[in-house]
């Protein structure tokens, strides 16, 4: 039997109605539910789920709003949490038989900001192992038979089909702006360092804690309270920018980045995004690309190893604890992570600090651009979401965003063989406020 449509919750706009009482979070919660009895069973976007706990916190966020003292503009807000960061009162499992029933009895300081603003914790949605690439078993909500993306699988499916208004998820190399391309939904993955992972299974020097949202609102605005309330990275400053979302700027200039995957994208994905980019080439905005400017054309040959590079950091990276997790019980590893850790244990230090120098070399690239270029865009995936679940789909367009650092969304504007695709503009790194704005225009025009 086929599912229905999938329907977004966008939760910012029910905030007047929550105010003036024509809405209320225990009746947005119950339509979210409503969807959970609808998809879940096929999409299967959680590993854990506390339906009665999120009615009672649901219903206390509802007498607040109806005493004109909600806690915060998230107040009643459904969300899942991705298994990866750690919950108080559900088990954080890492989509691992390692940690499997594995309860660490302290909220992360995301999810602690997440509660201190009223946010409702339905539930931990299903991550791939450790964040990397074996699936857990999730499915696209607009073609059970597609992969939803990885490795925030559970969060984008959840988003994708409106059981949550937003899902946290990470990334270190494409764990948010693929999924949410692949199910329809915005993602934001904020600067590096702006928002806390503490009490987080993803301590890398590319990784970010970001939503996916219904709408570019909620993103903001989920972003923005977390960051109120436990900061950036230790050593970081947090998320820059206003308390409410960035209005809509028209951006002057804008750049169009290759990057090594327009060579794989698929011809259909690839008329859509130049049809859009002429869109916005009508509506007055410069749109330069590598043979327009001597520095673009610099930055792409920056990025044209950053996978080899992103994937080799990451090995290094993860080295500790996996060695741990293997030398105890190797069967509870996956071969891939097995294998990954042999080479990754091949590596010395002076292997990872070239890595880290043609890293810094790409990000000197990207800041030669800022002052004269408001944005960047291509696409966000390759195509729409691939058959199968057995893998969550190539992440050559999502690599250099976190490469270079910087902050990155991705709008659901296009749609290739009856499926969403994403749009996926990057900023520059503490200047999230500013990506916004470019692309809550660009999110007008084309929509």
């Amino acid at each position: 039997m086929p599912l229905p449509t999938p329907k977004l919750q966008p939760y910012t706009l029910h905030l007047a109605d929550f105010a003036a009482g024509r809405d209320t979070p225990t009746a947005f919660l119950e339509r979210c539910l409503a969807n959970v009895e609808a998809f879940e069973p096929t999409v299967g976007a959680f590993v854990h789920i506390e339906i009665e706990k999120a009615r009672a916190a649901a219903a206390a966020s509802t007498a607040r709003w109806r005493e004109g003292r909600p806690l915060s503009r998230i107040d009643g807000m459904p969300v899942g949490i991705k298994d990866l960061i750690e919950t108080a009162d559900m088990p954080t499992q890492c989509g691992s038989p390692v940690f499997e029933g594995h309860e660490s009895h302290r909220d992360s300081a995301s999810v602690v900001a997440l509660r201190q603003a009223g946010a409702i914790i339905l539930g931990k949605t299903v991550t791939t192992e450790f964040a990397a690439r074996v699936p857990r078993g999730t499915r696209n909500p607009w073609d059970p038979t597609r992969t939803p993306g990885g490795s925030s699988s559970g969060s984008a499916a959840g988003v994708g089909c409106g059981m949550i208004a937003v899902g946290l998820g990470t990334q270190v190399i494409g764990s948010l702006l693929r999924p949410a391309s692949y199910c329809g939904a915005y993602a934001f993955k904020p600067t590096f360092g702006a928002i806390n992972r503490g009490g987080s299974h993803d301590g890398l020097s590319q990784s970010v804690h970001g939503p996916i949202a219904a709408t570019l609102q909620d993103a903001w605005i989920v972003a923005r309270e977390i960051s109120d309330r436990a900061g950036g990275d230790p050593g970081y400053p947090g998320l820059y920018g206003p308390s409410e979302t960035p209005s809509p700027v028209r951006p002057a200039r804008i750049v169009v980045i290759e990057t090594a995957g327009w060579k794989i994208a698929d011809a259909d994905a690839k008329a859509a995004f130049e049809a859009a980019m002429q869109r916005l080439a009508d509506e007055g905005v410069r749109v330069h690309r590598r043979a327009d400017d001597a520095r673009v054309a610099l930055l792409e040959v920056a990025i044209e190893d950053a996978g080899r590079v992103s994937h080799a950091l990451v090995n290094y990276e993860s080295v500790w604890p996996l060695n741990t997790y293997r030398d105890r019980d190797p069967s509870r590893l996956s071969s891939f992570l097995r294998e990954r850790l042999v080479e990754a244990e091949k590596m010395t230090q002076a292997d990872y600090r070239k890595l880290l120098a043609a890293r810094a070399a790409a990000r000197a690239a990207h800041a030669m651009l800022l002052g004269d270029c408001d944005l960047l865009l291509t696409l966000a995936a390759p195509g729409a979401a691939p058959v199968g679940i057995d893998a969550t789909g190539d992440t050559v367009f999502n690599i250099p965003a976190s490469y270079l650092g910087a902050p990155a969304l991705s709008l659901p504007l296009l749609t290739v063989q009856g499926l969403p695709l994403g749009i996926q503009a990057i900023g520059f790194p503490d200047r999230d406020a500013e990506l916004f704005e470019s692309a809550g225009w660009i999110d007008q025009v084309l929509r």
